[in-house]
This record gives structure tokens, sequence and C-alpha cells, in this order.
């Protein structure tokens, strides 16, 4: 059997488009002769669709497009889209040939944790039976599966199971998984160990690209009904991948390193939440120091070069290495580079709020001061051109509230705050390993600084509070598992209670990109009034 995976990276709620892209990769697939062609989960309208399920001319418009997709499969083609019947929605995989819609296969386990809340707008399938399609003259039993179906541990119907038992010569799963870390090598383990246990095979096949704060990676794949890989397609791009499952030649993709990884996804992700927005060129902030060097490296791998601008904007404080590594950073990555002083700005607003400080010694507000301006800045000139601010804080920060609402918090989007403060270190290195040593080694080495006061550092030890961050964020430890773990005691409740004091800067910053299982934002949801000490 020969089956075509067609990864593509549909665009959320462009029908029309996706109904195009879906009809050109049927017609790539016909001239490699497959027996199948397969496209990934709701790949006709994107995913996830949210409310706009409640829109009827788009459920019309998906019925529409994908009778349309029907009329030119001749051979079998499982194609992710949205039915409907009466009031009901169902997450459901088309079958389609002979020039027509033949069949539908409703997802039956829904996910309702985390970014998921699929039980809010579907309805379950209730039929895990195969469906059968011709292949060379005869009827093949196919069980399909949709994403969650695969993940069936936690579920009282156990689809891949009962697939088997009725008979199913082969599993298809359509999937729209969105990318974190481990989460590649999570999945081929799962369906390695369910087609060694059945001595079935398994086809694999996501979605890919960049949807809001989510990053789907593809990576789609084929296993022997022996448990074994047979053929990977490539991560974090558009692929057509033929997979013949009577062919003993393996095709497997070339391992990379986490960092590697996680470079490509949040490069897809910015790449993508501009050219979907409809936006070309980035503005943001250079401060000289780490966290602004990374996300200007990922911003030009995604854009390029030309459509990306850096600005430098110091004060009276800014220390002369910070404008030197700002600049050389930029020259390094060929972008538009400039410096706005801000010292004026600064000293008017001083004098403006003098009378109604009444004579209060500065603190944390004078400060602030020069982050909103910054912020200020940046806004209006890319509200003058057209750009897009990329906010540069990191998880660990973010955590902390060590960030100013309305100044480094601004932006249409967060790229590294779902990266520790560790994290960043480590891809900053592996860039300058891989990438000509971009990043100015001194942003690197030197004492991290917001530089709003004098002589100022990052009042934390990033190496005992990063990891930590992630233990209670990540990880969902709790105060007593991490004093038993060795911690600090006062460390950790203070750490708690500066994450939990926090979440309103959070309920407000820019989406963030997510690359870990537990991010800032659709994710996780806490309340802002929170009085529960933990």
């Amino acid at each position: 059997m020969k089956l075509a995976i067609c990864q593509i990276n549909p665009s959320l709620g462009d029908l029309e488009k996706n109904k195009l892209k879906i009809l050109k990769y049927i017609d790539k697939s016909y001239a490699l002769n497959p027996d199948i062609i397969v496209f990934p989960e709701l790949s006709l309208c994107g995913y996830p669709p949210l409310d706009l399920l409640r829109e009827e001319s788009f459920i019309k418009e998906n019925k529409s497009a994908l009778q349309e997709i029907a009329s030119f499969c001749t051979v079998p083609a499982i194609i992710g889209c949205i039915r409907s019947e009466g009031s009901d929605l169902y997450n459901s995989a088309a079958v389609c040939f002979d020039n027509k819609l033949q069949a539908y296969y409703d997802k039956i386990l829904l996910p309702n944790y985390d970014v998921f809340d699929e039980k809010r707008f579907f309805t379950p399938g209730n039929a895990p039976k195969p469906i059968m399609v011709p292949i060379k003259g005869q009827k093949r039993k196919i069980g399909l599966q949709i994403c969650e179906d695969l993940w069936d541990e936690q579920y009282s119907c156990k689809v891949s199971d009962l697939q088997k038992e009725l008979g199913a010569e082969l599993i298809v799963n359509i999937s729209a998984s969105p990318y974190s870390k481990n989460k590649i090598k999570e999945r081929k383990r799962l369906v390695a160990s369910k087609a060694g246990r059945l001595g079935i095979p398994f086809i694999y096949c996501n979605i890919i690209g960049g949807q809001d704060e989510l990053i789907f990676d593809g990576s789609s794949f084929a296993v022997t009904k022996e448990g074994s890989v047979l053929s990977e397609a490539i991560s974090f791009a558009e692929e057509l991948k033929i997979v013949n499952l009577k062919q003993n030649k393996k095709n497997i993709s070339k391992s990379i390193s986490s960092e590697e990884e996680i470079f490509n996804a949040l490069s897809l992700g910015v790449k993508d939440y501009f050219y979907k927005t409809g936006h070309e060129k980035a503005v943001l902030g250079l401060s000289g120091g780490i966290d602004s060097a990374l996300v200007a490296s990922i911003a030009v791998n995604a854009l390029g070069n030309k459509n990306v601008c850096g600005i430098s904007l110091p004060s009276k404080f800014s220390s002369k290495h910070s404008l030197i590594d700002a600049r050389q950073l930029a020259a390094n990555l060929k972008i538009d580079y400039q410096v706005i002083k801000i010292h004026s700005l600064v000293q008017s607003f001083h004098e403006t709020l003098k009378p109604n400080f009444r004579s209060k010694d500065p603190n944390i507000a004078e400060e602030n001061i020069q982050s909103r301006i910054r912020g200020n800045l940046l806004m209006a000139l890319a509200n003058k051109f057209g750009w897009l601010v990329l906010s540069t804080g990191n998880k660990t920060e973010l955590a902390l509230g060590y960030c100013t609402l309305y100044g480094d918090l601004i932006g249409a989007l967060s790229v590294i705050a779902d990266l520790s403060k560790n994290d960043v270190y480590a891809l900053s290195k592996w860039i300058n390993q891989n990438k000509n040593n971009c990043i100015p080694l001194n942003s690197i080495d030197k004492p991290p600084s917001a530089e709003l006061a004098p002589n100022q550092i990052d009042p934390f030890d990033y190496s005992i509070i990063s990891p930590l961050v992630d233990d209670i964020i990540e990880k969902k430890k709790t105060i007593n598992m991490l004093i038993d773990e060795g911690y600090e005691k006062k460390l950790v409740y203070d750490t708690y209670k500066k994450i939990k004091i926090n979440e309103f800067k959070r309920r407000q910053a820019p989406p963030v990109l997510r690359v870990t299982s537990k991010a800032f934002g659709i994710g996780r949801r806490f309340p802002i009034i929170n009085n529960f000490s933990g």
C-alpha cells in the first residue's frame, strides 16, 4: 500500500485558500500514483477554529469547499474538516473517492485540557468502526483516528484496540498536535508501541504552521506493524511524503538538537504570525542584553534581515557597553539600527510629576517611567510604519513579574516568553555556534541588568531561580515537594507568591509562543484575584 502524506500549513479561516492548497497537493500526489492521500486534522479550516465554529457562514463554507474537493478525488483522500448534523458539530475526517464524498469518521476522544477545549465546541463520535476504501480493485479496511484518539490511556474507549478488533488493516491518524519540547519523540514512542503491540502499521499525519501562540511542527511519520519507524517527514515545513508500506528501505530524518528544534519552532511561530496577519516588518528594542539579542536573531531567521529594525533607547543609566553590544548585534545581523535617546523625555516626566509625587524618595515608579517611555516610542514607530513590536521578555521574568506593564510588556508577540533564562543562554550559545557568532559574547557573559537605576543588576541567581520557576509552572511541584528537594524554604514561598500576585501582568501581556508543556497563555488559567496560600 502506497500513501501520500500531505503535511500542509493551512491559514485558519481562509477556506478558499486552504481548498486550493489541498487541491494542489492532491494533484501533485496523483503524479506519484498513491493508493490513499492523507491530510491533517481540520486542514480545511485550520486549527483551532474556536468561536469561529459559532459562525453559521463558516460552517457552510467548510461544507461547500469539501464538496468541491471531493469532486476532484478519484483515489481515496482523507481530509480533516468540520461536519454538522442538526445543532451538533463534529471534528471529522472526510473520506472522498470516485469524485464524491463517501464517508465521515468523527473524532471520539475530545481533549479538554491545557490549550485544548474541544468539548466546548464539538460532539464526540461514537463509532471507531473502520472505513472501507477501494485499493487496487479490492475493499480494504482502514482505521481512521483524529489526534486525541491515539492518546487513549486515560480514556475508557481504547480506539486503536477496537479498530484492530474490528479488522482494520492499517490505522491512519490525522492530527493537529502542537509542538512542545520532547513532543516529537513522545509521539513516535507511543505510535511505535501501539503498532508493535497490535501488529498493525500506523500513519501519522500532522499539521504544520503557527497559529496565534501555538506552533505545529508537522513531523509526520509511518510505522511498520513491527513497531519501527519506516519514514519521517521534515519538521516545521510543508512536505508531500510518499510512504510505501511494503518497502523495506527506511527514510528517516536526521535527528537535531533540542536547541535547533526550539529555534526552528520559534522561527516558524514568528514567520506565520506576521505572514498570516498581513505584516512584514518587526521592530524591537535592543538593550545590548541577551534577551533582545536572541529575539532579534530569531526574527531575522524568520523574516529576513531587511524586515527587522532594532532600536536602542538609552537613558542616563545605560552603560557604554550596552550600546556597543546592541550596535554590534545589529551589524552582525545586518538589520536596520537606530538610536533614540530618552534622557530629555525622562526629565520631562520627572518635572511634570514632581508636584504630584510630593517629594517622596525615588523608587520603582521612576524606574518604570523609563521602560514605559521606551514602550511608547516603539509603539509609535510601529503605528507609523505598519510594523509589529516584538516583546523580548523571558519566562522566568514573566513568572516573577520582573517586567513593566505598558513598558517592556508591550508588543504584538512574545517570542521567548516560554523560554526560561537558562534556556535563553543555551539557545543563544547554540546560535553562536551555528550562526557565525552573531550574538556578541559580552551580551552572553555580562550580568543581566534592566539598567533603570545606577549599578543595577537583576536581583536573582538565575541558575537557581530559573529551574525553580520551571518546577512550579511546568512540573506543578508543590511547596513541600520543593523544600524536600532542597530548595530554601523562604525562596520557595517568595517565588510562589511572586508568581501568584503577578497574574494581572501576564493577563495583559502579548501572546506567548508556546514551546513547553505549560506556557503562560490559553493553556494556563489562574484567577487574578487569588487568595489561596497553597
